[in-house]
């Protein structure tokens, strides 16, 4: 990028505008940036800032970017204010950059193709950081690798730091974007500032968090925040291959340091590794100031379920990543009479009430869910979100301006072509590659959802009945059982395994334990992590039940056993009588299902085998106790609570009997 040139009357100075112009990849274009506060002397370490004023920063918040301005170098710096001219403006540089391509079928519709080196989390390039390493990840058995967390030493953070961020900022500009995980009211809420480079980060930031000048004012009354500093980051030879999409992928680390509540991410644009209030932020930090301060922060959806007769309760559930939460939270109900509100589809954070009654808000503002097996059919609601103001990140586009990923065929109209997430063009029957990415986004903001709760936004959070765990599970699992007692529920949370998806960097079929759906996500020792679930028994004499669902059970034919979706329903209401400690429940060596007849199949169109659907095999419980017993003794030992093991224990001698 070649230097600013700066064309400055004195007007000019005097009113604050400043006119520059540079060049770039996608071209030379003049930018006219107009703000009140900017002038001359509004310069941090000798660089301008061109957007904000420095007195809108908190002492700690100046100081934070005076060190990376240091550390990047950037051309310029600009403190976002979350305005809509803010975002326009940013939404227009991006496409003149060719970041993003306006979608006109849609209101505010975009659609970003990054570089296909860049689709994913990255789990193996993903650190935590503390002095001991046992604070972080438990000691494997010898031999054994760890996949519980990777642990850096704080040193080599600091080395990898430097390494990488040293000028990777010049030429760029270094937006200062203020956010709140949950509303800013809330005493559940956290605040933090992340520094980027990526104009797509901040218009994906304003979407994802509570983002702008209203941060900056609680950071002046003395906030504390979460240090987020990312760059996509500049290859070492300098060569970038992708201007649209620069990245970094031979050197993209993410970095966590818990002790200082800071997250460091850098050479990759994509949302799980770029947007820091997400998954970094929202999970890893967030999880260790959980375990501080005596609450919860979960991979899980929030929803709330009102039954024919008017009760409405809350319940949070956990499943990895593109395993249906997005579906789930948007359900709508087969059976007359219900009615689904979604809080929040992906993250919950936790925390008991005075009254002993947990509550939970959802810390994020938007949605940032898989499109590919969103459609109509599968999820008409959040259809019928997606389509204004959104960002898409590698889906497909078609000829009309609109976009188009497996799932969609029947929403596509005769003769309207197809480009694929790569650019190029694409016929169904014809290319073997799908035509959207497996893992591409959409991001929206939450309160466009027609179902969105009224208490969505409650400062207090909403009262949690009950927490359902589930993944992909093909055989073996049934379609719902319940908990004993609170430490089963732990035990089955921490037993939990599921079908590898799109989400992160593993391919094919296999099973992997991910307990809780927190694996990529913990923050801290999986087995300090179990004792801190544990130890929330105490906090409370009415507790939510927990259950285990698995919509995802297959026939000796391959075939789904359960519809799933809307059908979903008749599962959450034999949940509800549960609660309602309806007798319902029969017992078995795994928990208890339900009773024959007692799940309401009344107008399903389909024949369900409901003996299959929860026939529990003992060859293959056998062979589930052993490796949950050989993933524990592999992976926890010595960390795993005695409670956990305790209840190992109980279920292994219980499958021998059966």
């Amino acid at each position: 990028m070649k230097p600013l040139l700066f064309i400055l009357t004195k007007k000019q100075v005097l009113s604050g505008k400043l006119f520059y112009r540079y060049s770039n990849e996608g071209g030379r274009f003049a930018r006219n940036l107009s703000h009140p506060n900017v002038g001359l002397f509004n310069q941090l370490r000798g660089i301008s800032v061109v957007y904000g004023n420095l007195k809108d920063l908190s002492p700690k918040v100046r100081s934070y970017v005076e060190e990376n301005v240091d550390l990047c170098r950037p051309e310029r710096i600009y403190i976002c204010d979350g305005s809509e001219n803010e975002n326009n403006q940013l939404l227009r540089l991006m496409q003149q950059q060719g970041t993003i391509v306006p979608l006109p079928k849609y209101q505010n519709c975009w659609l970003a193709r990054t570089n296909p080196a860049d689709t994913a989390r990255v789990e193996s390039k993903t650190f935590i950081s503390t002095d001991d390493k046992s604070e972080t990840i438990p000691t494997p058995k010898d031999g054994i690798k760890g996949a519980l967390g990777n642990w850096m030493a704080p040193r080599d953070m600091d080395n990898a730091v430097k390494d990488r961020f040293a000028g990777c900022m010049r030429g760029r500009t270094m937006y200062v974007v203020p956010f709140s995980m949950g509303p800013l009211a809330s005493p559940l809420s956290k605040i933090g500032i992340e520094l980027t480079d990526s104009p797509y980060v901040v218009a994906s930031m304003r979407i994802m968090t509570r983002m702008g000048k209203a941060v900056l004012d609680k950071l002046l009354e003395g906030a504390e925040f979460v240090k987020c500093l990312h760059s996509v980051g500049t290859p070492a030879n300098r060569f970038i291959e992708m201007s649209s999409w620069p990245c970094d992928p031979e050197r993209t680390i993410i970095l966590h340091k818990p002790k200082n509540n800071e997250i460091v991410s850098y050479g990759s644009g994509y949302g799980g590794n770029s947007l820091l209030g997400k998954k970094c932020f929202a999970l890893r930090i967030g999880s260790t100031i959980a375990k501080r301060e005596g609450w919860l922060a979960e991979h899980m959806l929030i929803l709330g379920i009102t039954n024919p007769q008017g009760k409405k309760r809350y319940i949070a559930a956990a499943f990895p990543s593109a395993c249906g939460k997005t579906n789930l939270a948007m359900m709508t109900p087969s059976l007359p009479g219900y009615k689904i509100e979604c809080v929040g589809d992906d993250i919950a954070w936790m925390r008991f009430d005075n009254n002993g009654q947990l509550r939970a808000i959802n810390p994020e503002n938007g949605f940032f869910g898989v499109a590919p097996g969103t459609s109509n059919s599968s999820n008409p609601i959040a259809m019928s979100t997606i389509f204004k103001n959104t960002v898409f990140t590698n889906v497909a586009s078609t000829s009309d301006g609109g976009v188009f990923w497996e799932g969609m065929e029947d929403e596509i109209e005769n003769g309207v072509k197809i480009t694929d997430w790569r650019g190029n063009q694409w016929v169904k029957g014809q290319n073997s590659a799908p035509a959207a990415h497996p893992n591409s986004r959409f991001c929206t903001p939450a309160a466009q959802c027609p179902i969105i709760d009224p208490a969505w936004e409650d400062p207090d959070g909403v009262p949690i009945s009950a927490i359902l765990f589930g993944g992909r599970r093909p055989a073996g699992v049934p379609l719902v059982y319940e908990a004993r007692d609170w430490k089963h529920g732990v035990f089955i949370g921490s037993a939990m395994r599921s079908e590898a998806t799109a989400a992160a960097e593993y391919k094919g079929k296999v099973i992997m334990h991910d307990p809780f759906a927190m694996r990529p996500f913990f923050g801290y020792n999986f087995g300090d992590y179990l004792s801190h679930w544990l130890s929330m028994e105490k906090r409370s004499n009415s507790l939510p039940k927990i259950f285990h669902v698995n919509w995802f059970r297959k026939g000796s034919d391959g075939k789904f056993l359960w519809p799933g979706f809307g059908e979903n329903s008749r599962v959450l209401d034999w949940i509800l009588r549960r609660l309602d400690n309806e007798n319902c429940a029969q017992d078995t060596p795994i928990g208890l299902i339900p009773k024959p007849n007692s799940l309401n199949l009344e107008g399903l169109n389909e024949n369900i085998n409901l003996t299959e659907l929860f026939n529990l095999p003992k060859d293959f419980w056998r062979e589930e106790v052993f490796a949950i017993e050989t993933y524990f003794k592999e992976q926890v030992g010595k960390d795993l609570p005695k409670e956990i093991a305790m209840q190992l224990s109980d279920l292994k001698h219980r499958v021998e009997k059966m």
